[in-house]
């Protein structure tokens, strides 16, 4: 992402009920114990994803023609509520092939991000000990999805008989996500809505 540089977060080390050092990303070395899906320990170490995102939106409306909206009021544009709300921000390109992102920073702390349409995104998606989340990671999935997006590697699309709705990532080095769900699953105000706004080709325009 030219002209973009992750701001400096901040190196702390977090501890486990028993006082030792906890390497998030490597704590287990084989199967959690059961009681780690109930616990969410060391949470503030999640705070500095609050940093990473702040600095996206700044790169993003000083970079690109967009129109920014903060307010409670964006956070309509996702598929679930994201919950307790610290900011919230839509930065919308100007041309309407482009994907918008909406960015949500929550008191968990955590971030959420909707691109398009129809996609949401968590930062941590859950959060729990099990996850066994390493901040560093997801700050880099939270800056390679907004990289993918304003590059033009994001897509939606309707599949078999729209039954299915597919949307994809495509990053640099050949890098690519996907995900589907069942349109009947979606809010039908969401679907109806992204049947006006989506691409013929259901590729979005890379931002400019």
């Amino acid at each position: 992402m030219n002209g973009y540089r992750r701001p400096a977060l901040p190196v702390q080390t977090y501890r486990d009920d028993a006082g030792q050092p906890v390497d998030y990303g490597q704590r287990w070395a084989g199967s959690p114990p059961d009681d780690a899906y109930s616990r969410t320990s060391n949470l503030q170490r999640f705070a500095s994803l609050h940093t990473v995102a702040d600095s996206l939106i700044e790169w993003l409306q000083n970079t690109f023609d967009v129109r920014v909206e903060e307010s409670p009021a964006v956070v309509d544009d996702f598929l679930q509520s994201p919950g307790d709300i610290i900011r919230a921000v839509r930065i919308s390109p100007r041309d309407p092939a482009a994907a918008p992102l909406t960015f949500v920073l929550t008191d968990f702390p955590g971030v959420f991000l909707h691109a398009g349409a129809l996609r949401d995104f968590h930062f941590p998606s859950c959060g729990c000990d099990t996850c066994d989340d390493d901040v560093v990671r997801l700050a880099d999935d939270l800056e390679w999805t907004v990289h993918a997006v304003v590059n033009g590697g994001y897509s939606e699309r309707y599949i078999e008989g729209d039954t299915w709705m597919e949307s994809r990532l495509e990053g640099p080095e050949d890098t690519m996500r996907s995900e589907q769900t069942q349109v009947s699953e979606l809010p039908e105000d969401k679907v109806a809505l992204a049947r006006t706004v989506l691409p013929p080709t259901g590729r979005w325009s890379a931002w400019r």
